[in-house]
């Protein structure tokens, strides 16, 4: 592999590390809340690298953290650098560190915050060697999109060959990559959509897209094994009555899935967890072609934060990614 374009440019052990952007949560709130600081880059610890970031993704739970709606779940001591995926270059290595080096280009989901920013350390085990054929834009839309979509079609715990997945949003960048993982497992894929998205629902090979802006999915989807919830609200309270008897409605939308599921009903609340080996597999094909990966949109370090808003609104289908270099 070739080193990138700015390998010569990254720092000796004797040369000072300098500072970088992060947009940077101050307190919970709206798009006021986060702030744009100079953070400056720290040394590696024996098992950590550091990172100088292209770019990273924007997920949905970025405005849910901003707004205080998950702080039980995940607690904070602000001010906090946002950002849960990133792609790079590998600046430094701690002395433990093996199979990644210098001027390695890579890709990871963090399982935590500080991807907004110009330099992020994060430990070795978290990262996967981004492919040749992958753009660092390319590379930031994957880790937590894919992996999401992947678990959480696991969590049912039986075979979706021959079974009837319901995807609430599957034109966002957890719905894009579920619809085709889930259509690759064997199932009958119902998905749900915008009117303006339903042909790129259908393109990713969707069986049944509703429009929710038209139609009501629970007078068009029945006996329905797993339903994806990557919506929540009225869309979850509505989708109790569309499970088979023994289906199971996943959510990562909404943290007390489990205790709003009716009498009889099964919820699961997914949590994803980092899986190294999983993300180079998908990867790998999505550089080979048999897997697609959407992009929304492409923004600098000024729209980062209006970004994060659109994602809470609505956007294009895919993947809203920031281009650190812009």
């Amino acid at each position: 592999m070739n080193p990138p374009d700015d390998f010569k440019s990254v720092p000796s052990r004797s040369e000072p590390l300098g500072s970088g952007r992060a947009l940077r949560l101050q307190a919970y709130g709206g798009t006021e809340s986060l702030k744009v600081d100079w953070v400056s880059a720290r040394e590696p610890g024996p098992d950590q690298v550091l990172v100088q970031v292209k770019a990273a993704g924007v997920n949905g739970i970025d405005w849910k953290i901003r707004e205080g709606y998950v702080r039980d779940k995940f607690k904070l001591s602000l001010p906090a650098t946002f950002g849960i995926e990133m792609a790079g270059v590998v600046l430094r290595t701690g002395s433990n560190v093996e199979g990644v080096r210098v001027g390695d280009r890579v890709m990871a989901a963090l399982g935590g915050l500080g991807a907004y920013a110009g330099h992020l350390l994060i430990n070795a085990e978290k990262l996967v060697k981004t492919p040749a054929v992958l753009s660092d834009i390319d590379a930031a839309a994957v880790p937590v999109a894919a992996m999401t979509a992947w678990q959480v079609l696991q969590v049912a715990d039986f075979d979706l060959r021959g079974r009837r997945v319901l995807i609430h949003g599957a034109a966002g960048g957890v719905g894009s990559f579920a619809v085709q993982f889930a259509k690759t497992a064997g199932a009958t894929v119902y998905a749900t959509a915008s009117t303006k998205s339903v042909a790129h629902v259908q393109a990713l090979g969707a069986d049944e897209v509703i429009d929710y802006q038209k139609q009501n999915f629970e007078l068009l989807a029945s006996n329905i094994d797993l339903v994806i919830d990557l919506v929540g609200g009225q869309v979850l309270d509505k989708s109790w009555a569309v499970l088979s008897p023994g289906g199971v409605l996943a959510s990562i939308a909404a943290t007390d899935v489990v205790a709003r599921a009716p009498a009889g009903r099964r919820g699961i609340w997914l949590s994803v967890k980092p899986d190294t080996a999983r993300l180079a597999t998908i990867a790998q094909e999505i550089a080979d072609g048999s897997l697609r990966s959407t992009i929304a949109e492409v923004v600098g370090f000024d729209d980062l934060a209006p970004a994060i808003e659109r994602n809470r609104t609505g956007h294009a289908p895919g993947k809203i990614v920031l281009d650190l270099t812009r």
